[in-house]
């Protein structure tokens, strides 16, 4: 019954993907976790691999349309991707299965994903519940590889954003778009559609890049179940792509940031109180 769930639930990741650029990848751990039963830790990693397949699908349309800036792609990507794999290939398999004891609570390897991840989703869910105007670019755009794009940017804050999503990617398994988006907003001056279709492909290049960390650090895969529920998920994000063009993302935002808030307060009374 519960990996039914787990499939249709991969769908809505796709879904939500499709029709808002991003937010459904925050979803994919506790699915693989509470309902298909995957330990929280391989969790990350499949994440990064359904992530970022996911995101190659939902790039590749924007970048189609013209709405991918390359050169800031490729700049935020720098410190992001080496980030991301070092946090895969070495950090996370440091880290021991049992960290501390704690009033009978033993907090383990486990539980420190969890936590981390619940309380990524409840400042996720704050993000979108948050109803602001769309921030308007001033002055020059970068759209493409043509474009003098380097007068343009705001080096530190994209480089300095670029790894923190890195660690934050490689640590959770999340793509991080709550964060990429207003970057490149504020720090590239691109328009929300052109944030949304860069911000894609730079979350497909930097979870797929994590995931290579994680088979070179040998991590048994069973790919058999992991093809199926990225199937299911590719599904949706193909169906909310075409939904994208009758229904607004924006208007979707808040209800699922509400819906990602109850699932994150969920997650950290389970595991730390109940």
């Amino acid at each position: 019954m519960f990996s039914l769930l787990g499939y249709f639930a991969a769908v809505f990741i796709g879904l939500s993907l499709g029709i808002m650029g991003g937010g459904g990848s925050i979803l994919t751990v506790p699915v693989l976790v509470y309902l298909m039963g995957v330990s929280p830790v391989l969790s990350t990693a499949y994440s990064l691999f359904v992530v970022g397949s996911t995101s190659v699908v939902g790039a590749a349309g924007y970048f189609r349309k013209g709405l991918v800036s390359v050169p800031t792609a490729l700049l935020f990507l720098g410190p992001s991707v080496a980030a991301v794999f070092f946090t895969r290939r070495v950090l996370m398999p440091a880290i021991p299965p049992e960290l501390f004891r704690l009033s009978g609570l033993v907090f383990t390897k486990d539980l420190l994903v969890l936590v981390a991840f619940a309380a990524l989703m409840v400042v996720a869910a704050a993000s979108m519940i948050r109803s602001r105007p769309e921030p308007v670019a001033v002055g020059p755009v970068a759209v493409g590889p043509d474009t003098k794009t380097a007068q343009f940017l705001n080096y530190p804050l994209i480089l300095v954003i670029g790894l923190l999503v890195g660690l934050l990617t490689g640590f959770v398994g999340a793509g991080g778009g709550f964060l990429i988006i207003p970057a490149l907003v504020l720090g590239a001056r691109l328009p929300m559609k052109l944030a949304v279709g860069t911000s894609l492909a730079i979350i497909a290049l930097n979870s797929l890049i994590g995931f290579t960390g994680d088979l070179s650090a040998g991590t048994h895969i069973e790919w058999p179940f992991l093809l199926g529920f990225l199937a299911f998920a590719l599904l949706g994000i193909v169906l909310g792509t075409y939904l994208s063009r009758f229904i607004p993302g924006a208007k979707l935002k808040p209800a699922f940031g509400w819906f990602t808030l109850a699932m994150g307060s969920f997650i950290l009374l389970r595991e730390l109180v109940l």
